[in-house]
C-alpha cells in the first residue's frame, strides 16, 4: 500500500480545523481539578465549547447531549469514578465519542485499575504519554506520576495493542507525537519544550482531541489534528513568549489565531507506517 503524501495528510488536518470552527462541538470535560481553567480556555480558543458537568446524574444526562466526552483521571476520587462510569455508559448509548486520558497510571494503583476497567468500554481515542500508554496496555514502564520515563517510540507496540483491543485510535505524546489506528501510524514532529512546563497543557490536549474526534472523518485524523494544533501553537507561542507564564497566554492566543495557511506552512506530519 502506498503511503499518503504529507500534503494530503495536512489537507485532512486543515479540514478538521475548518469543520471544528464551523460546528463548534460541545465537549463534556470530566477532568482533573488542576487543569479545568486552561482546558476550557484552550477549547474556546480553538473554536469548541467546553462544559464541566460532574454530578453522576447530571453527567449521564449531559454526556448524551454533548458532541464528545473527555475522561481524565488526574485527580480521581470515588464519587468522580461513579460519575465517569455513568457518563461513559450514556455517551456510548448515544453513540457519542469519548476520549480516555489515563493520567499518571502505572505509578498509582487505583487509577490504573479504573482506567483498565473503563478501557473495556472502548474509547474512541486514548491520549497519553509513552509511560501511560505502556501501563494501560499492562506492560512495565518507567512512569513517575504524570511524567513519562519512556520514549513515544518505545510505546508504539503497546499503542498498537490498545488499538487492537478497542478497535479505535491512540495518540502517544512526546517530543514526536504518534497517532495510530489499525491502518496506519502518523507522526507529528512539531512542538516545543515549553509545552511541558505549563501545568495542564497535556491534559487540555486530551480535551482538544475530543473536540477534534467529534468532527473528524475518522478517529486517527482527530488524534493527529489535536497533536498538530497544540504543537504548532506551542512553537509559535514560544517564539514570542519564551518563559512559562507568558507562554501560557501566548499558547491560547496562537490556538485562537491558528488557520489553514499556518498549518500548511508549519506542519511536520507524515505517515511513518502502514499498519494494514
Amino acid at each position: 500500500m502506498a503511503q499518503n503524501k504529507p500534503a494530503v495528510i495536512v489537507d485532512d488536518i486543515v479540514r478538521v480545523l475548518e469543520t471544528l470552527r464551523e460546528r463548534r462541538p460541545l465537549v463534556h470535560c470530566m477532568t482533573n481539578e488542576v487543569v479545568k481553567d486552561i482546558t476550557a480556555n484552550i477549547l474556546l480558543a480553538i473554536g469548541a465549547s467546553p462544559a464541566m458537568v460532574e454530578h453522576a446524574e447530571e453527567a449521564a444526562e449531559f454526556a448524551a447531549i454533548a458532541d464528545a466526552l473527555l475522561i481524565n483521571v488526574g485527580t480521581l476520587d470515588t464519587t468522580q469514578m461513579e460519575a465517569m462510569r455513568a457518563a461513559i455508559a450514556s455517551a456510548t448509548l448515544a453513540e457519542k465519542p469519548w476520549v480516555l486520558d489515563p493520567v499518571a497510571i502505572g505509578a498509582i494503583s487505583l487509577r490504573t485499575r479504573f482506567s483498565r476497567e473503563i478501557l473495556a468500554q472502548r474509547p474512541a481515542l486514548i491520549r497519553g504519554n509513552a509511560s501511560e500508554i505502556i501501563a494501560l496496555a499492562g506492560r512495565a514502564g518507567k512512569g513517575r506520576g504524570a511524567d513519562s520515563g519512556d520514549s513515544a517510540e518505545h510505546a508504539l507496540d503497546a499503542a498498537a495493542q490498545l488499538v487492537a483491543q478497542t478497535g479505535n485510535a491512540v495518540l502517544v505524546t512526546g517530543p514526536v507525537d504518534y497517532a495510530l489506528d489499525a491502518a496506519r501510524t502518523l507522526a507529528c514532529a512539531n512542538g516545543h519544550p515549553l509545552l511541558t512546563r505549563v501545568t495542564g497543557v497535556g491534559c487540555a490536549q486530551g480535551a482538544l482531541a475530543a473536540a477534534c474526534v467529534a468532527v473528524a472523518p475518522d478517529k486517527i485524523h482527530g488524534a493527529a489534528a489535536a497533536a498538530v494544533f497544540m504543537a504548532i501553537a506551542g512553537e509559535l507561542a514560544a517564539a514570542r513568549a519564551p518563559r512559562p507564564g507568558s507562554f501560557r497566554t501566548a499558547l491560547i492566543d496562537e490556538l485562537d489565531r491558528l488557520d489553514a495557511d499556518t498549518i500548511r506552512k508549519f506542519a511536520k506530519l507524515e505517515t511513518v507506517k502502514q499498519n494494514a
